[in-house]
């Protein structure tokens, strides 16, 4: 339930190719794990496992060094195997793969398909049955392609092969992956046939461009010839068997595969919308449609102005503010402008909105309550070969995180963001100190976000920034990634450190509901009542008493 961006290297200020996703993951496992780099006999093979794991933990392997290695826990079992390589390169990981140490960087969303087959057919289960195997889900197979793969095009080629050989199942998926040149969207699903088991396709995203995808599939037209699509031999074919294809003309791959958006209207293409809008409002598009199905929002989009990597991080916290949908107005946001919207069992939780029966429906922000973690990836084509790749890392709501660099070629990743059970609160982990801070920020939300929380998050985010220039130097001046591990570790102690000082300050400034008096202001005022909102007020019974002993009618 994701929102995934790709800003071109010929769309940033400084020539960067920037990645992003934000894990939309309801409390699932929300750890920033570091996979070394291994080497491996010949004859060797790398297990697979399923993949769709929403709980804690996500995976448990000492295959895959150990941030994985969770003493206590069960090993995850295979679901089969492939060839090992002689060597697979160190990447970050976490529901997905996200960037390995020779930067190629991906991004994800979830998108439902006509044909979602919730389990694996396990190469046990083929052996048996005479099935097709489905051995990959989206996860793993971007794992693989970090593991094995330095450009993005190596990695299209490669995701699609193995979906060719080994099978697909569950949800439909897009998978952004970029290099330092290149970026493309790979998306994909299962189809209802054993010959034809599943279907991908990729396409080249324009450089100067900016792409954005939100739970539902964005390549359109399926181009035969056409330079800018790489998809499998089996995905006309397999169309056309199933009836899923006209009988002549051109076919639209969303069309063909899916039922249009994910869990209610506008889930999905308003994000899409607002992106863009917010990129180029120039364009003047509609946040408006005929269907889910429309061709109103191309498919990427030229920026206004360039982006920063900061104009990003903005991006991802966003309610649609100053907008007809602002999340802040309204009686549903509450006294203090609080933009969350809790959802119920009675919203659903279909791929589709076709498959559950809606009584009501919120607008579906870019920023959302449920958020584990967001990132920004970027590669840097001036900097220092150590400091060419950075994953700026977000731990839980992307509105009241704050973005920490993290080097591709480090040695490793702080502890702090490799541990933490969303089911266990732990002082010990980064994601426990964001989590509890938009948690408590709800008692007061705009207050406290203005007021408190927005003045640290720039100001740590601006110091993150002028960091990257100071690891620069050390880096010129010989620094071993080793040492560059040793800084990174540093600045992120300090980072949490610094939120959780602020978590235990919001803690006693805004007790009970009043704003209570801090240390650098004179003892003995007392605690001052902030009340409500008189506009909210006016919406509730408070107008009307008890303020008189006359019956009020």
């Amino acid at each position: 339930m994701c929102t995934t961006m790709i800003i071109t290297c010929g769309a940033t200020a400084d020539g960067s190719m920037l990645v992003t996703h934000s894990d939309d993951n309801e409390l699932s496992d929300q750890r920033l794990i570091f996979v070394p780099a291994q080497t491996h006999a010949p004859g060797s093979q790398r297990g697979v496992v399923a993949g769709t794991n929403d709980g804690y933990p996500r995976l448990v392997s000492e295959a895959r060094g150990p941030g994985y290695a969770l003493p206590g826990w069960p090993a995850t079992p295979l679901i089969g195997e492939i060839p090992q390589v002689a060597h697979t390169y160190a990447y970050f990981d976490g529901s997905y793969g996200i960037m390995n140490e020779h930067n190629l960087m991906f991004g994800e969303c979830t998108n439902g398909a006509k044909y979602m087959p919730t389990n694996p057919v396990t190469q046990e289960e083929a052996a048996r049955t005479g099935k097709h195997c489905r051995l990959f889900y989206s996860a793993e197979l971007s794992r693989v392609a970090l593991e094995r793969c330095r450009l993005a095009r190596e990695a299209v080629h490669l995701m699609g092969a193995l979906l060719d050989e080994y099978g697909y199942f569950s949800t439909g998926e897009t998978l952004l992956v970029a290099d330092e040149q290149e970026a493309w969207v790979f998306e994909m699903c299962a189809l209802p046939d054993e010959e034809y088991h599943s279907a991908w396709i990729a396409q080249r995203v324009p450089d100067g461009t900016v792409f954005v995808a939100a739970n539902e599939f964005r390549i359109r037209e399926i181009r035969p010839g056409a330079d800018d699509q790489i998809f499998s031999n089996r995905l006309l074919p397999g169309l056309t068997k199933l009836g899923w294809a006209p009988a002549e003309g051109p076919v639209d791959w969303l069309r063909a595969i899916s039922h249009g958006e994910y869990n209610h209207p506008y889930y999905s293409l308003r994000r899409v919308w607002r992106v863009f809008d917010r990129v180029n409002p120039d364009l003047g598009l509609s946040p408006w449609v005929t269907d889910g199905y429309t061709t109103d929002y191309p498919f990427s989009i030229k920026p206004k102005h360039k982006l920063h990597a900061k104009d990003v991080f903005a991006l991802y916290r966003d309610h649609y503010e100053g907008t007809q949908f602002d999340m802040t107005k309204g009686i549903a946001a509450g006294p203090y402008g609080d933009p969350t919207r809790v959802y119920g069992s009675y919203d659903g939780s279909g791929y589709d909105v076709s498959d559950h029966k809606l009584y009501g429906a919120w607008e579906r922000p870019v920023s959302v309550y449920y958020q584990g973690y967001t990132y920004v990836l970027q590669t840097r084509p001036h900097a220092h070969e150590l400091l060419k790749g950075i994953c700026w890392f977000g731990p839980d709501i992307s509105y009241t995180t704050c973005f920490v660099p993290f080097p591709a070629k480090v040695a490793q990743l702080p502890q702090a963001y490799q541990v933490g059970d969303p089911q266990k609160f732990s002082r010990d982990a980064a994601w426990w100190s964001f989590d509890f801070v938009a948690n408590w920020a709800r008692l007061n939300f705009q207050r406290m976000y203005w007021v408190d929380i927005q003045p640290l998050q720039a100001s740590l985010e601006e110091a993150q920034t002028l960091l990257l220039t100071t690891w620069e130097q050390e880096a010129e001046a010989g620094c071993s990634p080793q040492a560059l591990t040793d800084l990174c570790d540093a600045n992120a102690r300090t980072v949490v450190a610094t939120w959780w000082e602020l978590a235990d300050t919001l803690i006693a400034k805004y007790s009970d509901g009043y704003l209570n008096p801090q240390p650098s202001r004179p003892q003995n005022e007392g605690a001052i009542g902030i009340g409500y909102p008189s506009g909210w007020l006016g919406l509730t019974t408070y107008p009307n008493g008890p303020i008189t002993y006359d019956m009020v009618m």
